[in-house]
């Protein structure tokens, strides 16, 4: 079989792929690498793969060690490790499986997961999102099953005390989402505050940033982004990892306006 064909062949799994590298890495960036990395050991590997395995099986194999590799070596790199997730990003809906289920997705079951060790992370994944038995999960993992079933016992009571489940969005969230974007089109700092819990916590991956509870948020909003000018960003309603979300657009010189990618404070020479 020659390159193209192969590649003809595995692209039905390439979506399916990216998503589980991306449950066991949190960052849709880490994701596209290791997807890339995962084709081209396949490609390598092809003259190994025997038609009678599932080809998706196989290749979710690779990815799983493809993934395993890239943890390690980030955990190698002691001055990037933190425990505030800084790498994890959201998903966006449009590169989702229609079929996906909500809860193998949602933001608190990928941070829940990012917490558990590399082993026990590929083990529930494999059993519990992806179905795998025992004995498949123990031959992707060059391990036993006495240690797999171990693991996921391990991995299911760590979660359990981690995860919180989200309901699907219903029209009070919706409202929420609404009412937040009304607060900060008229710059209402004190209303954002309002909507918002006092535990709040705001990341913005990839930067080293981490900003906790609404009035600390609410402070942020007032001085940092455009110097505390929120009108000058606009805010559209989208969705990611199957949950609501707002995509933020900054308005430039000309009128027109583009991605928000990062953060700045505006001096005073700046708003002149």
């Amino acid at each position: 079989m020659d390159e193209q064909a192969f590649a003809l062949l595995i692209e039905p799994h390439r979506r399916a792929l990216h998503l589980h590298c991306y449950r066991m890495l949190g960052s849709l960036h880490d994701a596209d690498d290791a997807l890339q990395e995962t084709m081209l050991r396949a490609w390598k590997g092809s003259d190994r793969y025997e038609p009678r395995a599932q080809l998706g099986t196989w290749l979710h194999t690779i990815a799983t060690n493809v993934c395993l590799t890239a943890i390690a070596r980030r955990r190698a790199r002691p001055a990037e490790l933190s425990e505030d997730l800084e790498h994890l990003q959201p998903y966006p809906d449009r590169l989702l499986e229609d079929l996906v289920a909500r809860e193998t997705v949602e933001l608190a079951f990928i941070i829940a997961i990012q917490l558990l060790p590399p082993k026990q992370r590929a083990v529930l994944i494999l059993r519990d999102v992806l179905g795998w038995s025992a004995k498949e999960v123990a031959e992707a993992l060059d391990d036993s099953v006495a240690a797999v079933t171990s693991a996921l016992q391990r991995a299911r009571v760590s979660l359990e005390g981690r995860r919180r489940h989200v309901p699907p969005p219903g029209a009070e969230e919706r409202e929420l989402v609404k009412r937040f974007m009304t607060a900060w089109d008229a710059v209402d700092v004190d209303g954002l505050v309002a909507l918002l819990t006092e535990d709040a916590l705001m990341t913005m991956p990839p930067e080293r940033m981490r900003v906790a509870g609404a009035r600390a948020i609410g402070d942020f909003f007032g001085s940092v982004p455009q110097g505390g000018r929120l009108d000058e960003i606009r805010l559209v309603p989208t969705s990611a990892n199957l949950q609501p979300a707002l995509a933020a657009y900054l308005r430039a010189d000309d009128g027109k306006h583009g991605p928000f990618r990062k953060p700045r404070t505006r001096t005073a020479k700046n708003r002149a």
